[in-house]
């Protein structure tokens, strides 16, 4: 079968028989990865600037992921729920030994989804209490419990969402309505606010408050520098427990192994899913003794196929070796700055850029039609996403109402030097192009 006839029958079958989950395809049929790039039927070379599903940390086919899911499967890689191997306590042993007091107890899982459904579930059980605060852009999963915390998608057309789902104001400096009268974000005043709203539209019954340290598909909006501490004092307060999610933040995208360490401030769970399996289905959670304590003896229940298993155990186990052993945080903080310094500098050049934002190896660019109004440019996004595809560069924008095309930049923590400005470069150039109508 020529090229061409297989390219048509392949997207005429996809387009008969796939159920359409809410992605716009990318136009390319992709046969394999390696390292920073994937590869279509063509044998055209892809930059992924978005590790796979934001979860490729260590590139796509490394070697040590390789061998680990090689040997695994051919000698321990599923077994019964109810039954433990060495790989998962390992894990739990290690992952206690990276994090902060008093987070010691894992839960082995496979899904981000999974992981925030159970600490929800874990919170709810631990507290007494239903109601559950997350941003108004936020994402945590399609799970039941998850998608009734996520409210940048989603949410229409499925009936009632779980009871006692509440919001809380993204704290958006760039288009946040709060403002200090030098014109500077006022998120205390923006977080006060929420809390008050929080407070009117709850029974009594708090349980927990679960945030991203640097919203993702929300826009890549980071927490301003001691929002973390007095969200944490505001839950105190209350009776609720912090959730933090770290599917994407987590494993040293940011520069620190986690991106809660900045801030200094323990989550009382912690969710972490992508970044562990290095593109594997891999989730943990991760809470204190005290928490699991309370939870076991009110019966916590979340038994499923793939709770505790020897294969995924044994993946992220690998990915903690390789990221210590390849220093690949510092890695990450390095390349950031690099990657910071390009963006800035597309932001001098061209009006549309509107912000930049994030850090380490998870940043984004915001593009407007006008700086001034902050416009959205959503047909701009569109075009300068397919002219990057066209030079060999994979990107991903989230398009939000009232907001501006938003770039997420995350390519694997094992990106060179080289293929980070190359990346850049595909993107200055495409801006350029489609700006000059030449794309």
């Amino acid at each position: 079968m020529s090229t061409d006839a297989f390219r048509d029958a392949f997207w005429d079958d996809a387009e008969r028989h796939l159920v359409r989950y809410g992605a716009r395809f990318t136009p390319r049929v992709i046969e394999r990865a390696a390292g920073a790039y994937v590869y279509d039927r063509d044998g055209a070379a892809i930059l992924d600037f978005t590790s796979g599903q934001m979860s490729a940390v260590l590139g796509h086919a490394h070697p040590d992921i390789v061998r680990t899911v090689s040997r695994s499967v051919a000698s321990l890689d599923h077994l019964f729920s109810g039954m433990l191997s060495p790989p998962v306590v390992e894990l739990a042993t290690r992952l206690a030994a990276t994090l902060p007091h008093p987070l010691t107890r894992t839960l082995l899982l496979t899904t981000g989804a999974e992981s925030n459904e159970a600490a929800v579930k874990m919170a709810k059980l631990a507290t007494g209490g239903h109601e559950i605060v997350a941003f108004d852009r936020s994402w945590h999963g399609m799970t039941t419990g998850a998608s009734a915390v996520t409210f940048s998608a989603g949410r229409r057309g499925y009936g009632p969402a779980v009871p006692g789902s509440l919001a809380l104001p993204t704290p958006d400096a760039y288009r946040s309505p709060f403002r200090h009268p030098d014109g500077s974000h006022d998120w205390e005043g923006e977080l006060a606010y929420g809390f008050a709203l929080v407070d009117r539209q709850s029974t009594g019954a708090l349980a927990a408050c679960v945030v991203e340290p640097i919203l993702s598909s929300g826009g890549i909006v980071e927490l301003p520098v001691g929002y973390l501490a007095r969200l944490k004092e505001l839950c105190e307060e209350r009776g609720m427990l912090l959730i933090l999610d770290e599917a994407q933040t987590g494993l040293g995208r940011t520069g620190h192994l986690y991106a809660f360490e900045r801030d200094g401030v323990t989550p009382d769970i912690l969710t972490l899913s992508k970044t562990l399996g290095a593109g594997l289905p891999v989730a943990a959670v991760v809470t204190s003794d005290a928490v699991e304590q309370v939870c076991h003896e009110r019966g916590f229940l979340f038994f499923t196929t793939h709770v505790s298993d020897p294969l995924a155990a044994s993946v992220a186990l690998t990915v903690l070796d390789v990221v210590e052993r390849d220093g690949l945080v510092a890695r990450a903080a390095a390349l950031g700055r690099q990657l910071t310094e390009r963006l800035l500098a597309l932001r001098a050049e061209h009006e549309v850029v509107g912000d930049i934002r994030g850090r380490g190896l998870l940043q984004g660019i915001e593009l407007v039609s006008d700086r001034a109004t902050k416009a959205p440019a959503d047909a701009l996004g569109q075009a300068v996403t397919a002219a990057c595809l066209d030079r060999g560069l994979h990107l991903n924008i989230v398009q939000l109402p009232g907001m501006g095309g938003v770039f997420r930049i995350a390519p694997p923590l094992t990106t060179t030097d080289d293929e980070l400005h190359t990346g850049i470069d595909i993107l200055a150039t495409s801006i350029k192009s489609v700006l000059t109508g030449r794309a």
